[in-house]
C-alpha cells in the first residue's frame, strides 16, 4: 500500500534536522514578540492612545454585531460605529505621531504568529492519507449538472471528454427534477463498477451514499461551485478535465462518509442560524439582503428553533449555530476557506456558536476561535434537539426540515475514492498557535522534544 501526503511536500531532512528548524523558528517567534513588546515600549507615555487600538477593534466588532442583530436606527449607528472605530484609531496614531509604533508592533506580532505556526508544523507535520493502487473501471458511469458551477460540464467538454475514456455519462435534466439516487441505483442494477459525479457537493453526497452502500468505487469532477469536497480530497478545482484522469491513472483512496438521519453527507450539517436563512427561497438570488433581513430575529431568539446539542463527552445548551463535519477542521472557519487534513480520522468535527451581545462580539474580534463562544470538539456522533416539530437544516449545501432529535454519525472507512495520481493536494492549513507548547519547544532541553517528536510519531501510527 502506498502513502500519499494531502500536499505537495515532502519530508527531506531527518528528525533531529526538523526539530532543529522548528526550535530556530520558535525561538524566532519569541524574538518577534520581545521586538513588539520593544515597539510599544518606545511609545512609553501614550499608553492610552496605544490601547485604544485594541478598543477601536472592540468597539468595530461590537457595532458589527448591532448592525446584524438590529434594525433601523440601531443598525445605522452600528455601522457607523464599525466603520469609524477603527479609521478613528488609525487618525489618533497618525496625528499622535505613534503610527509608526503600531506599525513595527504590528509587523513583529505577526511575524510571530507566522514562525510559531511554522515551528509547530515543522514539529508534526500532516500525516496523509493512504492510497493503494487500482486498476481501471470498465463500466464507469458518471452523473453530469450541466448548470453546476455556471455551466462547466458544457464549458470544459467533460461529457466528450469522459465518454472517450471509456465512461457512459448520465446527463441530468433539471427540468424534470431528476432523481441522483435512483439514477446510481439503476446504474449499479446496469453493472456499473465506478460512479461518479461532475456536480454540487449535494448531489455528490447523495451519489456516495449509493456506491457506499454498494462497495463501488466513487470518482469526484470538480465541475460545482465551491468543490469543498474535492479541495480537501486535493483535486484541482481550477480544471475540472484533469478529474477524469482518475479514470485510466488512478488510486484509491479510503475516506469516511456522514450521515444525518439516514442521509449522507461528504462536507458538512449546519443548524441554526445559517441553516434557517438558507430555507429561505430568496436567499440564492439576494443572499447579503436575505441575511440582513433575517438575522435581527435569529440573533436574539426571536425566532427560529432553540437548539440544544449532545456530543460523546459533552452538551451545549442554545447555540446560535452547530457545524457538524465530515472529519473536523482544522481551524474554526469553514465558512472561510477552512480545511479539513484529512478525510479518514473516523470523527465528526463540531463548532458551535454564541454570541450573546456586543461584548462578546468584541471578544470574538480579539480571541478569535479561542473566545468563550466558540467550541471546538471532536466527537463519533452528535444529537441536535429542539421543541419544535422539525429543525431547519443545511446539508452539504441543501436546505432541509428534520424532525428531531437529528442524529448525525460517522461511518469510518466507508467510502472508496478514485483519484488521479498524480494531484494538486490540499493547501496545508497552519494549527492555531499553542504559545505554551511554542516556549517550551524554544528552551526545553533536546531530549524533551526528542520524546515529544517520538511519541507524536508514534501518535501518527496510531492513527493510522
Amino acid at each position: 500500500m502506498n502513502e500519499t501526503g494531502t500536499t505537495r511536500e515532502t519530508e527531506t531532512q531527518g528528525p533531529e534536522t526538523g526539530l532543529g528548524a522548528a526550535r530556530a523558528l520558535a525561538r524566532l517567534a519569541l524574538l518577534c514578540i520581545a521586538g513588539a513588546v520593544a515597539a510599544v515600549v518606545a511609545g512609553t507615555g501614550h499608553w492610552f492612545i496605544l490601547l485604544l487600538g485594541l478598543v477601536g477593534l472592540g468597539l468595530a466588532a461590537a457595532g458589527l454585531w448591532w448592525a446584524l442583530a438590529h434594525r433601523g436606527f440601531a443598525r445605522l449607528l452600528g455601522a457607523l460605529l464599525a466603520i469609524t472605530a477603527p479609521v478613528g484609531v488609525l487618525v489618533l496614531y497618525a496625528v499622535s505621531g505613534l503610527w509608526l509604533v503600531a506599525v513595527i508592533a504590528l509587523a513583529a506580532w505577526t511575524a510571530a504568529l507566522g514562525c510559531a505556526r511554522s515551528a509547530l508544523r515543522r514539529l508534526r507535520k500532516p500525516h496523509g492519507m493512504h492510497t493503494r493502487t487500482v486498476r481501471a473501471p470498465r463500466r464507469a458511469v458518471l452523473i453530469m449538472n450541466p448548470k453546476s458551477g455556471g455551466g462547466k460540464v458544457g464549458q470544459y467538454g467533460l461529457v466528450e471528454r469522459a465518454e472517450a475514456l471509456g465512461a457512459r455519462v448520465i446527463l441530468l435534466d433539471l427540468d424534470t427534477d431528476p432523481d441522483p439516487v435512483a439514477l446510481a441505483r439503476q446504474a449499479v442494477a446496469e453493472g456499473a463498477d465506478l460512479l461518479g459525479v461532475a456536480g454540487g457537493d449535494g448531489t455528490q453526497a447523495l451519489v456516495a451514499g449509493v456506491a457506499a452502500q454498494h462497495g463501488l468505487p466513487f470518482m469526484v469532477v470538480t465541475a460545482g461551485t465551491r468543490n469543498h469536497f474535492a479541495m480537501d480530497l486535493g483535486l484541482d478545482r481550477d480544471d475540472p478535465v484533469s478529474s477524469l484522469e482518475a479514470l485510466a491513472d488512478g488510486v484509491e483512496l479510503r475516506v469516511d462518509l456522514g450521515d444525518i438521519s439516514g442521509r449522507p453527507f461528504v462536507n458538512t450539517a449546519s443548524f441554526g442560524t445559517y441553516a434557517h436563512i438558507v430555507q429561505n427561497p430568496d436567499y440564492r438570488d439576494a443572499k447579503a439582503a436575505t441575511a440582513l433581513d433575517q438575522l435581527p430575529d435569529l440573533l436574539v431568539g426571536e425566532a427560529g428553533a432553540a437548539l440544544s446539542a449532545r456530543t460523546d463527552e459533552e452538551r451545549l445548551e442554545a447555540p446560535q449555530a452547530v457545524l457538524v463535519s465530515n472529519n473536523p477542521y482544522a481551524r474554526a472557519d469553514p465558512l472561510t476557506g477552512g480545511r479539513r487534513e484529512r478525510l479518514d480520522t473516523g470523527a465528526l468535527g463540531v463548532i458551535a456558536v454564541r454570541v450573546g451581545g456586543a461584548v462578546q462580539a468584541a471578544e470574538l474580534a480579539l480571541l478569535g476561535e479561542r473566545a468563550s463562544g466558540i467550541t471546538t470538539l471532536t466527537s463519533r456522533s452528535v444529537v441536535v434537539e429542539s421543541d419544535e416539530e422539525t429543525i431547519p437544516v443545511a446539508v452539504d449545501g441543501e436546505a432541509l426540515l428534520l424532525p428531531p432529535p437529528v442524529v448525525c454519525t460517522i461511518r469510518p472507512g466507508a467510502l472508496r475514492v478514485r483519484v488521479p495520481r498524480e494531484r494538486p493536494g490540499a493547501p496545508y492549513v497552519a494549527p492555531a498557535v499553542d504559545w505554551y507548547r511554542v516556549i517550551r519547544l524554544a528552551f526545553d532541553r533536546p531530549r524533551h522534544d526528542r520524546a515529544a517528536t517520538t511519541h507524536d510519531k508514534d501518535q501518527e501510527q496510531s492513527d493510522d
